[in-house]
């Protein structure tokens, strides 16, 4: 077929470019556009790909093109501007351009299902099956089990969905069959996306700060414009973003709002739906297949004006899109790890830019990058001062524990400042961002400690359990009753984690309801949402708590926040560690006194001298972002520098450290001027998981000519003779040197 086109083909394996294939003969080759997928046979496996592009001729022999198998698709499911964005984002974060288009997918369409707006399947009983006598069913004990469960939802006036019922029976698909047959059980699907159907909730008047910052944002509606807006924590952030989005709305236009956390998607998208009345789509990990791919359908279809999600949501296709907003800018999590390692902020304004619409970005604590780029006029700096409702910022002090008694590292002093408040009916959170029961155990006779077998750190004692867990790797085992090098029956727990805090709580305050909130505790589905809203409503007098407490939770009845150990994060070998910990201490302490009670923060500190410390306390975030940037500029770290990371693991240390000396061998053929190279080095903890890790530091002062040497650089990595050996990634523009 020598005057076929020949469609150039995304396919997700971890390769870079693209792949030549002719048209099977039965398809419609105009209907064949790029974003559309197509079904390949690849090697000895089926695998679905995208079409990116379309061309007259290939470099391959025209006999040995093979034609794909099928066209899945009449429209794209991947429309030009995500198109755009991906190709570009796989070329700087020098990822392959098939795993990149593919994973912006929801997973049904990665496995070559159809977009769909059809609700998840919910089943309840029948009229019927209300009155049945479970003895009736006595030949039938899972069929009676599930009958069980269905009648405890019905007293709570709710449906099934296979979630829940994955939770709490297995193998369930079966008898559920049989009961619809003998019309025992009602299997309905529910609406996709609907509006709340209730009354809107009325907008609260906007003070000066906050309208200052819509009508700046509104003036730049109709072109691209990136807006930092810093306030403080309680200084009505969320109110601003409601009312420009209700401007886009009317408008007829799409909104789509990042935030870095799970666990602030459920009670932000409530305050959308209750304000606007409108459909609006989540895109999270929490929802199951169905549903994400619902979500993502309806805002494709124009049918969702405002999607919420985590990072990923980022890749949502909005015809309409009006603003991009991004909460917690600042955040961590919106930086991707494994895999494809985006960051989303930073794509979002790429985004932003291609559509030529304003993007905002929201923190009390803004990334240093994004308030350089506010002093250098790049983005538009709005600020919020003061808190909503005339509440107070919260008084901050110091508790200098040195030489203090202290109890499951409680120190006398900040026992008595949580029973002042509890008697003052005051809600307290105190927080630890180390769960578990203690950091190890430990012999005081011979001085065993509970090292992890396959990392370079200690496993944490998880008491309930009685088992030993590593949160790096996932390694568990039992804890043993004696050493078990000395076999002494007395073993040492030094340290605390959020479960020794609980325990040691209901020793002081055994009449209060105190709640533990972190991975731990909220592992069932539901869970974290029962929890929060426990902690919101007040009847949970004490939270204990990780970082899942401190990014953007209102908990309007705290009036005292405990730091129980800011010690651990004061000396990180990690250059963005200060900065990291005032992020945290800032925005842990902004959940106190929301409300009409003032709030009170006490950090509990071996070294109250400390610079971060006390530049906080005495000239707060600006301050020491102002020191911050100062610092970095003199040692020409980012922001006045960028970075790339080549990471590699191996089952032995020689293995992973060769692989990047052949790496760093290859540099010398390649332009290199005026970018520094840092190792090969071994990563700070050296082994993870069983694995051996390395990494190779690049950084210029100049973005192009780093990424010109990446250009070179990378597509000669796999030719190297470790390459198959070992694991390797690069990690542009790093968020921590782990």
């Amino acid at each position: 077929m020598p005057d076929s086109p020949v469609f150039k083909i995304a396919v997700p394996v971890p390769l870079y470019g693209l792949f030549d294939y002719l048209a099977p003969e039965h398809c419609n080759i105009r209907e064949i556009k790029p974003g559309c997928r197509v079904r390949v046979s690849f090697g000895r496996k089926t695998l679905i790909g995208l079409v990116v592009e379309q061309a007259s001729k290939s470099a391959i022999p025209a006999h040995k093109l093979k034609a794909f198998e099928q066209c899945l698709d009449q429209q794209p499911v991947i429309d030009e501007t995500i198109l755009k964005l991906l190709s570009w984002a796989a070329s700087y974060y020098q990822h392959p351009l098939g795993e990149v288009l593919i994973a912006a997918l929801p997973k049904l369409l990665r496995e070559g299902q159809a977009p769909s707006i059809k609700g998840d399947l919910t089943w309840s009983l029948s009229h019927k099956g209300q009155q049945l006598d479970i003895d009736d069913l006595k030949r039938a004990p899972k069929q009676a089990q599930l009958v069980q469960l269905l009648q405890q939802l019905q007293q709570l006036q709710q449906t099934a969905n296979s979630d829940w019922l994955n939770a709490h029976m297995e193998n369930w698909r079966t008898p559920i069959k049989a009961l619809i047959k003998k019309q025992l059980v009602v299997q309905k699907e529910q609406v996709c996306l609907a509006a709340s159907n209730t009354e809107s909730d009325s907008a609260p008047h906007l003070n000066d700060e906050q309208q200052a910052a819509v009508n700046a944002v509104e003036k730049g509606f109709s072109k691209f414009q990136p807006f930092l807006l810093q306030g403080i924590t309680g200084s009505g952030k969320t109110e601003v973003y409601l009312s420009l989005v209700e401007k886009m709305l009317a408008q007829q236009k799409q909104v789509l709002i990042l935030i870095p956390e799970i666990s602030l998607t459920p009670q932000l998208t409530r305050r959308f739906q209750q304000r606007l009345n409108v459909p609006v789509a989540s895109l999270h990990s929490g929802l199951n297949d169905r549903q994400r791919l619902c979500a993502w359908s309806m805002a494709a279809a124009r049918l969702a004006p405002v999607v919420i999600g985590t990072r990923s949501a980022l890749f949502t296709p909005l015809p309409d899109l009006g603003l991009i907003i991004i909460d917690e800018e600042h955040d961590g999590s919106l930086k991707q790890q494994e895999g494809f390692r985006y960051h989303a902020r930073d794509l979002a304004i790429v985004r932003a830019r291609n559509a030529d619409i304003p993007i905002l970005l929201g923190s009390a604590t803004p990334a240093l990058e994004s308030l350089n780029n506010a002093l250098h006029k790049h983005y538009e700096h709005l600020h919020l001062t003061q808190r909503a409702s005339q509440a107070r910022p919260p008084e901050i002090y110091l508790l200098d524990v040195c030489r203090r008694p202290m109890q499951d590292s409680l120190s006398d002093l900040l026992l008595e400042k949580i029973e002042r408040h509890l008697q003052q009916q005051g809600q307290i959170l105190l927080f630890l961002n180390r769960r578990g029961y203690a950091p190890l155990l430990m012999c005081h006779e011979c001085g065993w400690t509970t090292e992890c077998p396959r990392c370079d750190a200690h496993m944490t004692l998880h008491h309930q359990q009685k088992q030993l867990r590593c949160h790096h790797c996932g390694h568990e085992k039992p804890a043993p009753q004696t050493c078990p090098e000395c076999q002494h029956e007395t073993l040492h727990v030094p340290g605390a984690g959020t479960e020794r805090i609980e325990q040691a709580l209901l020793q002081h305050f055994p009449d209060v309801v105190i709640s533990r909130i972190d991975r731990d505790t909220t592992r069932r589905k539901g869970s974290l949402d029962s929890k929060l809203e426990q902690a919101r409503s007040g009847e949970a007098r004490i939270l204990i708590g990780t970082q899942m407490l401190a990014k953007g939770h209102d908990f309007p009845n705290v009036t005292l926040v405990g730091l129980v150990d800011t010690d651990q994060g004061l000396f990180s070998s990690d250059f963005r560690g200060t900065e990291h910990m005032a992020q945290l201490i800032v925005q842990v302490a902004g959940r106190a006194g929301r409300a009409q009670k003032p709030g009170e923060v006490y950090i509990q500190t071996h070294h109250p001298e400390h610079p971060l410390l006390q530049t906080l306390l005495n000239e707060g975030y600006e301050g020491f972002a102002k020191a911050a940037l100062q610092e970095r500029q003199q040692a020409q770290f980012p922001p006045y520098a960028f970075m790339v990371v080549l990471r590699a693991e191996a089952t032995t240390a020689a293995a992973a450290m060769e692989f990047l000396q052949q790496a760093l061998n290859i540099i010398g053929d390649c332009s290199i001027h005026e970018t520094e190279v840092f190792g090969p080095l071994p990563a700070p903890m050296a082994r993870r998981a069983g694995r051996h890790r390395a990494q190779l530091i690049m950084q210029s002062a100049q973005r192009n000519k780093l990424h010109n040497l990446l250009r070179q650089w990378i597509p000669q990595l796999g030719k190297l003779k470790l390459a198959s050996r070992v694991r390797w990634s690069v990690d542009v523009d790093p968020q921590d040197m782990y």
